[in-house]
């Protein structure tokens, strides 16, 4: 099949270099380079440097809304175009133009979590399982039809990262799938059913700021699911303390008013262990502003801990 590819991240580079190795592609799509870090360097999204590694033509369009970027599209003469975390809006005109139209890969099993962080809200509401769909897009956001879904369970000690690189290697293969069926006219769409329909809205800095007055349960997915960005933070001696890894301990809730949530209860090389609202959580890895991120029993070395208190950052 002739194809155009629209995607930006990571998530996006397993089904380009997959379709690219079973389809031609004509046309890829990725947002502009734009300056990011200290240094203000541009930086080049994934999925661009995927494409000028397989020797695919690359636009970069600021907006699809625009008379050239539809024109561009329209020159590619291509049978779909599929579309991972591209972050740009297809207006109408643009969904038009592909023969069989634009088919999105959509991190979530659909209708729940429409929109722009699905990874990270479905961890952070302690989802029980994640998936793809794969689905034709409309005008509506992520609102469209279905061609295929998988799912897979979330483990309990899962990140964001770990979720993501199982997604996007499933959604690699089943949009894959999709397009054999396409082809050969066995495709069968399904609406989207019209209860069960979650929102999971572009994840703020702010969030990644921890509330030990939260159980150890919920800090502790705050802690998986902003892994590895924005990373969930506290203060600790008026500087920023991230916090990479961590575990709910098997602990009766601590109702001591000597001990307020945020207090540190021991440190141990077995891990930092904090007072939360309901609960103790148990830190087991944490870096400090502009320091590498350093396991319990390493940080400890340096820090003494024990009767400290964290506080929100």
């Amino acid at each position: 099949m002739k194809l155009g590819f629209a995607g930006t991240p990571d998530f996006a580079v397993p089904a380009l270099q997959l379709l690219a190795a079973q389809h031609s592609i004509r046309a890829v799509f990725t947002q502009p380079d734009r300056p990011a870090g200290r240094g203000q360097a541009l930086h080049v999204s994934a999925v661009k440097r995927m494409a000028l590694e397989l020797g695919l033509p690359v636009h970069q369009p600021a907006s699809f809304k625009t008379p050239e970027a539809l024109a561009m599209l329209q020159a590619a003469e291509v049978d779909a175009l599929i579309v991972a975390a591209y972050g740009l809006i297809l207006p109408p005109a643009a969904l038009g133009i592909p023969r069989w139209g634009c088919i999105n890969i959509h991190a979530s099993l659909l209708p729940r979590w429409r929109g722009a962080a699905p990874i990270q809200r479905a961890l952070l509401a302690g989802d029980a399982q994640s998936g793809v769909t794969i689905m034709r897009m409309e005008a509506g956001l992520d609102t469209g039809p279905m061609l295929k879904s998988r799912s897979t369970g979330i483990a309990a000690r899962d990140t964001a990262q770990a979720l993501h690189d199982r997604l996007a290697a499933m959604g690699a293969e089943l949009v894959a799938e999709s397009l054999q069926d396409l082809r050969a006219g066995r495709a069968e769409e399904v609406a989207q059913p019209g209860s069960g329909v979650t929102y999971a809205a572009k994840i703020g800095k702010a969030e990644a700021s921890i509330d030990w007055q939260q159980s150890a349960q919920q800090i502790d997915r705050q802690v998986r699911a902003f892994n590895p960005v924005p990373v969930a933070q506290t203060r600790f001696n008026g500087e920023q303390l991230r916090i990479w890894d961590a575990e709910p301990m098997a602990a009766p809730p601590l109702k001591n008013d000597a001990m307020p949530p945020g207090t540190v209860l021991s440190a141990t090389d077995d891990g930092i262990d904090v007072v939360c609202g309901t609960g103790v959580l148990r830190i087991l890895k944490a870096q400090l502003a502009g320091r590498k991120p350093l396991a319990a029993a390493e940080f400890l070395r340096g820090h003494r801990l024990s009767g400290a208190r964290f506080t929100p950052s």
